[in-house]
């Protein structure tokens, strides 16, 4: 048969041309993530660098969320996939500069930059419960507000590869920094953890800190004093050495 009425292309000559039309002509979020930074500065760069950092995964009552989380308990971890609503850079770029390289810049796709052609993120985060319809996670990666796409459950026996290689993160040299508190700031961080039930809180802020969250450009310009927000307070510090980071105080909302 001839190529003219198989309706197939020949084995030979493979088709470059992408396919949409299974592709929907909107992808609708299926709910939105409550996460506990509500700006997305300091917010961790991979998923599980912040095993405290918690949000809650709220899907839209038309998706049934009862019924369809069903079952998704008895997992360990899911997959979130995301948008990245907060990318306000909607220039493309085929090279990015990650902040762990140090201002070097490499293909996009060899990253987990947010600056993509689609917006759209992917975190493995922990299940720490399901109740009525919602999802308790940890390690999250995600600011306040962002809107999920899908979540799918996490299946180790065929996503966990010993074999695999991580490229040029497995390259980059681990820095500790030391975060420094007051006792007036260990009191007042004490007590606020208590107002908000949270006992990890200053496990998250230190955990936070300890990645270093400033932007490339705020290193170059060696600014010093910076601020981020954790659920309803704002946490100023200071790189007072190089690697070292001294809590000023916390504002509340």
């Amino acid at each position: 048969m001839s190529k003219s009425t198989s309706g197939h292309n020949n084995a030979s000559e493979p088709n470059s041309e992408v396919s949409v039309s299974v592709i929907p002509s909107v992808i609708q979020p299926i709910g939105v993530v409550h996460s506990c930074y509500p700006s997305k500065f300091a917010v961790p760069r991979q998923p599980g660098l912040v095993p405290q950092a918690t949000a809650v995964i709220e899907i839209e009552a038309k998706w049934q969320p009862h019924f369809a989380v069903e079952g998704l308990e008895k997992f360990s971890h899911c997959w979130l996939v995301f948008v990245f609503h907060q990318n306000a850079n909607l220039r493309y770029h085929a090279k990015v500069h990650p902040p762990r390289l140090g201002g070097e810049s490499i293909g996009v796709f060899a990253t987990r930059s947010p600056h993509r052609p689609n917006p759209i993120g992917l975190s493995l985060v922990k299940i720490e419960q399901v109740i009525d319809g919602k999802i308790y996670i940890s390690g999250v990666d995600v600011v306040d507000g962002t809107p999920v796409l899908d979540i799918k459950p996490y299946l180790p026996e065929v996503e966990a590869l010993s074999n695999a290689i991580s490229g040029w993160p497995s390259q980059i040299q681990t820095i500790e920094i030391d975060v420094i508190w007051s006792d007036s700031l260990l009191e007042q961080i004490q007590n606020w953890g208590e107002r908000i039930r949270q006992p990890a809180l200053k496990q998250i802020i230190d955990q936070t800190l300890k990645l270093d969250p400033r932007p490339l450009i705020y290193r170059e310009q060696q600014q010093k004093v910076h601020a981020f927000r954790l659920f309803d307070g704002d946490i100023h510090f200071e790189f007072t050495e190089q690697y070292k980071i001294t809590i000023q105080k916390i504002v509340f909302c």
